[in-house]
């Protein structure tokens, strides 16, 4: 099980002034002291939070993996292209939302033929693919259709239920995941998994890969980065054992 960590919510806090700190590539170094696998940045079309400096920066300075997240009709897919990261998440973007509220969406051809020649750009340019979608049999297909290497399962709706439907929610999850394994395609979640939850999830077999972000920076407000990132990396890999 890797660990990715998301800085965007140090460069968020940044922001709110306008000045520059704290800075999101200090934030990655520390993250990785901590155990992290990787570091995970968004880079928006508005620019709400990450900057293409940070990602300069971090391709730089980085000792681990860079998953950068993009949308597939934006002009950060010819920054993925130039900066080459290890991986690059296509992902859903709407000016209106506060984070990523869902999947991709795959209805009309309009928007599988722009996902399908932002898969074969990066692909071409050595860039590992992954989709972030619902967990969903239909979602999972598509993705092999277009070409992914991997594919990022949504866990929102996981995060947010409770009781019997939170486990409905995981069991959903787990058969997503083993269909994607099954297809041989590399599984990764995440989104709003916190110390709290992750655990379940951390322990279904066929995910590789969970990418954490708001939880970690809110508790390295107290704990500190790297502590709050060897806390969690421990969590998930208890629940292997």
């Amino acid at each position: 099980m890797r660990l990715y960590v998301n800085i965007d919510h140090v460069a968020t806090v940044r922001q709110a002034r306008g000045t520059d700190e704290p800075d999101p590539v200090r934030a990655a170094v520390l993250a990785e002291l901590g155990g992290a696998d990787g570091i995970t940045v968004h880079l928006r079309e508005d620019r709400r939070h990450i900057q293409d400096r940070d990602v300069r920066l971090l391709m730089e300075t980085a000792r681990t993996a860079v998953n950068l997240e993009l949308a597939a009709a934006s002009d950060v897919l010819a920054l993925a292209e130039e900066w080459r990261p290890h991986q690059a998440t296509l992902v859903p973007e709407r000016r209106e939302e506060v984070t990523t509220e869902g999947g991709l969406t795959f209805t009309g051809e309009g928007m599988r033929g722009s996902l399908a020649e932002a898969v074969r750009r990066l692909k071409d340019a050595g860039i590992r693919t992954s989709l972030f979608i619902d967990p969903d049999p239909e979602s999972v297909r598509a993705s092999l259709e277009l070409g992914a290497d991997a594919i990022e399962l949504h866990t929102g709706e996981y995060a947010n239920a409770r009781g019997a439907e939170r486990h409905e929610q995981l069991g959903r999850l787990r058969r997503a995941a083993a269909l994607g394994r099954s297809l041989g395609m590399a599984v990764h979640a995440g989104h709003g998994l916190t110390y709290e939850n992750v655990t379940p999830l951390a322990a279904v077999e066929e995910i590789e890969e969970l990418n954490i972000g708001h939880s970690i920076v809110s508790r390295a407000m107290f704990t500190g980065m790297e502590r709050a990132v060897h806390d969690m990396a421990q969590i998930i890999r208890r629940a292997r054992r």
